[in-house]
């Protein structure tokens, strides 16, 4: 339901306002379900704010929840699901420091992936450089294309700043992709 009226302000401007009914609004949970894992061993713990703020997402926009940025000391394996369709889409920026289980269906609840986002049909891993920062937590709920609402995720994610269009990998080392699951 929209209720849209009209105001003057202070300025003597006309502001339009437009109240929505919330139950036209699908529900998304605004709490973060799952914590931080203790530091990763080959990692420390480091402050840096803006980093942290591009890991974060806002409830049904995906991304993570609550996260800790942490700095690589030693090479560290990392694991990805991907789509082989996008070969690029290795170097993505979400990354597991557990190998990722099947069926499908199952891995990306409880990573909070959306279907559009990727088919999820191969795995690699690859290596941490020492001096990258990620930022691990728990993944932050998604709401898809299809209206569905994934809540919130217990299972931390990396998220590694890699942007293959600029050639940016922080990762190195990766294996030879493999189908997944």
């Amino acid at each position: 339901m929209f209720r849209i009226s009209q105001k003057t302000n202070r300025f003597g401007c006309t502001v339009l306002l437009s109240l929505l009914s919330l139950c036209a609004i699908p529900a998304i949970a605004q709490q973060c379900n799952g914590q931080v894992i203790s530091t990763p061993e080959g990692m420390r713990e480091v402050q840096d704010d803006a980093l942290l703020k591009t890991a974060l997402g806002e409830p049904g926009k995906g991304s993570l929840c609550t996260a800790k940025v942490f700095e690589v000391q030693q090479p560290v394996r990392l694991f990805r699901v991907y789509n082989a369709a996008q070969p690029a889409s290795l170097y993505g920026r979400w990354w597991s420091l557990q190998v990722p289980v099947g069926p499908r269906a199952q891995y990306a609840a409880e990573n909070a992936i959306c279907p559009e986002w990727s088919p999820l049909n191969a795995a690699a891993t690859c290596t941490l450089k020492p001096g990258v920062r990620v930022v691990i937590g728990p993944g932050q709920s998604a709401q898809c294309a299809s209206g569905e609402v994934l809540p919130a995720s217990a299972t931390n994610q990396v998220y590694v700043a890699n942007d293959a269009r600029v050639q940016k990998t922080l990762v190195d080392n990766c294996s030879e992709p493999l189908v997944w699951p």
